[in-house]
């Protein structure tokens, strides 16, 4: 896909399922990053702009598959259906992807094909960065909140 789209997918390399922040974290400290998130964001999505009910925080990574660092690069304020596009084959997973792809077409302005083009490059890319077995982790981002 030629054109940078607003909404995209963010598949996460198979070395990096068994890592996220909300996890690892307290609940406390993770609480204070989502927050921060949806403040940052005005309390609107980071991609669509609504104002829903309910926002959840979408931590951002970088992939580097020369050094096999996963970099946290930031943590975003998204709508639930904004967050099930990001992660697209677990919505697909649960059977829900009809929703995502009016809302990839919705948001994007774009046709059905382009959802499976940039669906079928995500997948491209993914299996590639699945390669690496372990990645280090860099939160240096973590530093600058």
């Amino acid at each position: 896909m030629d054109k940078k789209l607003p909404l995209n997918f963010e598949l996460i390399p198979t070395g990096a399922w068994n890592f996220n922040l909300r996890t690892q974290l307290p609940k406390k400290a993770w609480d204070i990053l989502r927050q921060i998130a949806y403040q940052k964001a005005d309390y609107k999505c980071s991609i669509c702009k609504c104002n829903p009910k309910r926002l959840e925080a979408h931590e951002v990574w970088d992939f580097n598959k020369e050094t096999k660092v996963q970099k946290l690069i930031d943590i975003k304020a998204l709508c639930h259906n904004c967050h099930s596009v990001v992660h697209i084959n677990r919505t697909i997973l649960i059977g829900k992807e009809d929703r995502a792809i009016a809302h990839f077409k919705k948001v994007n302005k774009v046709d059905y094909s382009a959802f499976i083009t940039a669906l079928k490059d995500a997948n491209e890319k993914n299996l590639e960065l699945s390669t690496v077995d372990e990645w280090s982790l860099d939160l240096s981002y973590l530093q600058e909140i």
